[in-house]
């Protein structure tokens, strides 16, 4: 589990298919320690540890993982979001993400307000039908309110401090990022209607 409030930025060092699997070396943060097994979150997607370096990490992507999120297109040089999983009795300052991707979307819009940015994505019908207006979603594994909607499109107002500490800084009109909706007020949203 994850509170989706970003730890660091890291640039990935290699990305390798062998067969069916996608083999990724991300650049570890200084005095991060990190064992096997280890959950983190990278760019929204919950990856395991299965290999560590003094100054890197390596995880492994399956079949399922690469269909559903961007880690298919993860490549030598891209910046990706890391988040630690967090411990039993820490805040949780964004609100709970799993690191379980609902579906990767393209950013349809992206709109400068000063040191501020509105940035629009289209999402696909079944997920758009579970989005709240004022609620929380996870982008790229960033814990993010929904500004406003309209029909599958979702506006995400982004301020300086996210724009400078996540990878969102960087998305423009036509790139994939990873959408994890809040499952939380999802279910809630369904048990209401029934």
């Amino acid at each position: 589990m994850f509170a989706g409030i970003i730890e660091k930025k890291a640039r990935i060092l290699a990305a390798k298919r062998a067969g069916d699997i996608i083999s990724v070396r991300i650049g570890k943060p200084r005095a991060w320690k990190l064992k096997l097994g280890q959950s983190i979150n990278i760019d929204g997607v919950c990856s395991t540890v299965v290999r560590t370096m003094s100054a890197s990490f390596e995880v492994d992507y399956m079949p399922e993982t690469v269909s559903k999120t961007t880690a298919g297109s993860f490549a030598k040089g891209r910046v990706v979001n890391l988040e630690r999983a967090l411990k039993f009795g820490n805040r949780i300052d964004g609100h709970p993400v799993q690191g379980h991707v609902d579906t990767a979307a393209p950013v349809r819009d992206v709109l400068t307000r000063g040191t501020s940015k509105e940035v629009t994505i289209k999402l696909n019908a079944s997920v758009a039908q579970q989005a709240i207006l004022h609620g929380s979603i996870a982008i790229n594994g960033v814990s993010l309110t929904i500004a406003r909607r309209d029909g599958p499109n979702i506006t995400l107002a982004l301020i300086p401090h996210t724009l400078c500490t996540t990878n969102l800084s960087d998305v423009g009109v036509g790139d994939m990022v990873n959408i994890e909706l809040d499952h939380s007020a999802v279910y809630l949203a369904g048990v209401r209607k029934k």
